[in-house]
């Protein structure tokens, strides 16, 4: 005969469940908010040349808000990731792997991202 607290040993600590949540719900509010001006951009952007887009991409702001939209996004997709294979996948090894590949490939997306971003603000020349 086990207690409660014997049962639910190794199954991680309380409040942990909670915190994930939090920050899925404020990353989720955050990228809306983005792809929101992300929309805006485009829309203000549709039928310009290809130097008035990156002109307008160099500008900080502009810079700015998409590599929040780009860190915010990534590490929404990842934690909701992360719920479904903690959720879904049963099997230890699997799911150890599936975790890692979930972070590496969350990674890869979010360098890839953020370097074309910084490649285009940094390399635009401003409009004469």
């Amino acid at each position: 005969m086990q207690t409660l607290f014997k049962r639910t040993q190794g199954l991680g600590y309380v409040n942990a469940g909670t915190k994930q949540f939090w920050i899925q719900r404020l990353t989720a509010i955050a990228t809306v908010s983005l792809a929101i001006f992300l929309v805006v951009l485009l829309l203000a952007l549709a039928g310009a040349d290809y130097e008035a887009t990156r002109s307008e991409i160099a500008n900080p702001l502009v810079a700015v808000s998409l590599v929040l939209l780009i860190l915010s996004g990534v590490w929404h997709m990842c934690i909701g990731m992360q719920t479904i294979i903690e959720d879904y996948l049963h099997r230890p090894g699997v799911k150890i792997m599936a975790l890692i590949l979930n972070v590496l490939f969350s990674g890869t997306i979010a360098v890839s991202c953020l370097w074309a971003v910084l490649k285009i603000s940094f390399s635009a020349r401003p409009l004469q």
